[in-house]
């Protein structure tokens, strides 16, 4: 029996972009989305492993020289997960085409714990199989074990998975552990990959 293929989309600048995100964030906190996303991504990578989110976000507003006020820090977890987990019409449109080929759909990112729990509520995820986040399996992309864990939870072989991300190392990772791996280029590009 042949096997299922698998899409696998990145959340971050994939599905949803940063541009949705951050120039709300900034004004939240009074600042540009400049000067905001200096303070944003450095500390990312440890809240993406499962870091508490009053961790990451004092460190945020206090590299923009704002008092970590606890109404503030929660109001700022919620406003991340909130826009990260809103689907843009374009994606929604994208998934719904995938999906009515009757290819699975499945999403793996890098993304701490109130985000994955944000997108495991919204309503677009009921029709994706399969989510994975770092916060919750301890793993980031690159590292190759999570792309192993991937498929265990997909259900999947390697040879089974085509896979979409923004980054190029993720991409290299992916690769390296057989999935048919894209560097993100666009909805249109990425159903150009699937027809070929």
């Amino acid at each position: 029996m042949e096997r299922s293929r698998t899409v696998v989309f990145d959340l971050g600048e994939v599905l949803v972009s940063s541009g949705e995100v951050l120039p709300l964030l900034a004004a939240e906190v009074g600042v540009s989305p400049a000067e905001f996303a200096t303070a944003y991504w450095p500390g990312r990578p440890a809240y993406d492993l499962g870091g508490a989110p009053e961790d990451y976000w004092t460190g945020v507003v206090r590299a923009l020289d704002r008092e970590p006020d606890p109404a503030l820090l929660r109001r700022l977890v919620q406003l991340d997960s909130a826009k990260w987990s809103t689907l843009p019409q374009a994606s929604a449109d994208l998934l719904a085409h995938v999906r009515g080929r009757g290819i699975r759909l499945a999403v793996l990112s890098n993304a701490p714990a109130p985000l994955a729990a944000a997108v495991r509520a919204a309503p677009w995820s009921a029709v994706v199989g399969h989510l994975v986040f770092s916060a919750e399996e301890a793993l980031v992309k690159p590292d190759p074990a999570i792309y192993a864990r991937a498929d265990a939870t997909y259900g999947t072989e390697p040879g089974d998975v085509i896979f979409f991300d923004d980054k190029p190392e993720n991409v290299a990772a992916a690769r390296a552990h057989g999935w048919d791996a894209h560097v993100w280029a666009g909805a249109t590009a990425a159903l150009a990959a699937l027809e070929r």
